[in-house]
């Protein structure tokens, strides 16, 4: 057998253990559309018990958690603030826009997160001229910040404004876990002024499929039926949720992926990589390259370490359950190999 390929493209390329197998092979499963799954059940449950919230929905993936969020909270021609490198935004296709009909209003700020006097300047007053304004959706961690994690001190401001100006507010919060950890701070706390959040099970917590939309009994009845809608219906998922729940008991190890990626940025700069890391870094590392990104992210394939892109030159790598200590003392060797070449642009 060769050389084992290390991969450092995301999150997501996580296996389920062999515990989540067989709790998928042995899961009491129901028909979820009549809401008679009891895996599920007990996962929407226990994801909202975590969350502090009222009731959960499961969803196949964290795109069709923020946009069935994004369909409960708004009418057509509604506008929702958003930062422009939010998820929702840049990587979901335009779909909002598409399926909520919603106007999109892009706000700037440090690390994926605009300031609750942003925010206000930003919402214009009642007149027949300007859309009803209706939602914020935030994100943490934030993807295309480095994988920031955004503490209450910066949030909570945010959500009280929006509040104020009668806005309801969505986390993203597809890697959440991991900023509650990296904060030391409960995932609930996080997210208690928030009316909606998604969460992934299958980014760092392990799980193969699967998310779950948490908020008030009330906004997931409304999301239910979205879900439908977007054909996320599903039949006996009892045995995507088994999974799911052994995933919710992962979070701690979470440290484990900072501790590497931080093994990693510190290698990297030592041998004159631009490697860079947000105020409160997680499970990422970005790097800037003096000439393209792709030619590098090339060579690194080819002696077996796959990583990717945010752009023509920047390089993200994300450490995960299924990179251990060797796979990281491996990585840096490639670097060390491919140093002229970054070097040279």
């Amino acid at each position: 057998m060769g050389q084992k390929r290390i991969d450092l493209r995301s999150d997501t390329v996580t296996k389920p253990s062999e515990a989540m197998r067989q709790a998928m092979a042995h899961a009491d499963v129901g028909d979820d559309v009549y809401g008679e799954d009891p895996t599920i059940n007990r996962l929407e449950a226990e994801a909202a018990k975590r969350l502090g919230k009222e009731a959960g929905l499961f969803v196949p993936s964290g795109t069709m958690a923020n946009q069935v969020a994004i369909l409960a909270h708004t009418e057509r021609g509604d506008e929702m603030f958003i930062h422009r490198d939010s998820h929702a935004y840049y990587y979901e296709g335009g779909a909002a826009a598409l399926w909520a009909g919603a106007m999109l209003t892009l706000l700037d700020g440090e690390e994926g997160l605009f300031t609750a006097d942003a925010l206000r300047e930003a919402v214009r007053p009642a007149n027949i001229h300007h859309p009803r304004p209706r939602l914020v959706s935030l994100e943490n961690t934030h993807n295309r910040a480095g994988g920031a994690a955004l503490g209450v001190e910066r949030m909570d401001p945010v959500m009280a404004v929006a509040h104020e100006l009668g806005l309801m507010v969505h986390i993203d919060g597809a890697r959440l876990f991991n900023a509650a950890v990296a904060l030391a701070t409960p995932a609930s706390r996080l997210v208690r002024e928030a009316d909606s959040v998604s969460i992934c099970l299958s980014k760092g917590l392990g799980a193969p499929v699967g998310s779950v939309l948490v908020g008030n009994r009330a906004f997931i009845d409304r999301a239910r039926t979205y879900r439908k809608w977007l054909g996320g219906g599903m039949r006996q998922a009892g045995v995507l949720a088994a999974a799911g729940l052994l995933a919710l008991d992962n979070a701690d190890r979470l440290q484990e992926d900072h501790q590497r990626a931080d093994r990693l940025r510190n290698g990297l700069r030592e041998m004159g990589y631009d490697a860079w890391e947000p105020s409160v870094p997680t499970n990422m590392v970005m790097i800037e390259t003096p000439g393209l990104a792709e030619p590098l992210v090339k060579a690194a394939l080819e002696r077996g370490l796959a990583f990717g892109t945010m752009g023509a030159r920047r390089i993200r790598l994300v450490t995960h359950l299924d990179v251990d200590d060797e796979d990281i003392a491996r990585a840096l060797e490639i670097f060390q190999e491919l140093r002229s070449q970054y070097r040279a642009g």
